[in-house]
């Protein structure tokens, strides 16, 4: 007779299976990435794993989210502005357990949009050419460190600040660039 804990070994690793199965190769980036971050931070942090909290610390984790991952959180009702709620569809399953792949795979299910979503590419500053980037990049450099360019009404004005605030955000790449 199987133990138990052998039992919920071979459970969890034909769930792995299974959601290798269903998932391609890079879908769900931002969702696996983020609630992976997330389980880990609730086992860090020892939170009940019951729903309500699950749910309260999740609300918490979405208020410092940036980017794609702010996105997500919009799209699974985790933001004050969010037009639905699915908390639940991610609550109910991590409380027991089940792997971030597969509660993608669920929630891919009731929206596409959150399989969608794909991380940006870093910007390596060290030897990267700032003049070369579009607009776009620059102020995504600029929101990646909470900083804006009040002002800026030119690619050059984005430039400047940027190459202002590389010494605080990008020690490194602000050495290799002043040796340039």
């Amino acid at each position: 007779m199987l133990r138990l804990s052998t039992f919920r070994a071979l459970v969890a690793f034909a769930l792995v299976l299974d959601v290798r199965a269903a998932l391609k190769e890079g879908d769900c980036e931002v969702c696996i990435g983020f609630l992976g971050s997330f389980y880990a931070s609730l086992i860090a942090d020892t939170v009940p794993f019951s729903s309500a909290d699950i749910e309260s610390a999740l609300v918490r984790k979405c208020t410092s989210a940036r980017g794609k991952e702010n996105r997500l959180c919009y799209y699974i009702g985790a933001t004050s502005d969010a037009a639905t709620k699915i908390l639940s569809e991610i609550s109910r399953p991590m409380s027991h357990h089940v792997p971030v792949e597969k509660i993608c795979e669920k929630l891919k299910k009731k929206d596409g949009q959150i399989c969608e979503l794909r991380y940006d590419k870093e910007v390596d500053l060290s030897t990267v050419d700032l003049k070369k980037l579009k607009v776009k990049d620059l102020k995504k450099i600029l929101d990646d460190w909470g900083e804006t360019c009040k002002g800026c009404m030119e690619k050059s004005d984005f430039i400047r600040i940027i190459d202002e605030l590389m010494p605080k955000y990008s020690p490194n790449g602000a050495k290799t660039r002043t040796d340039l």
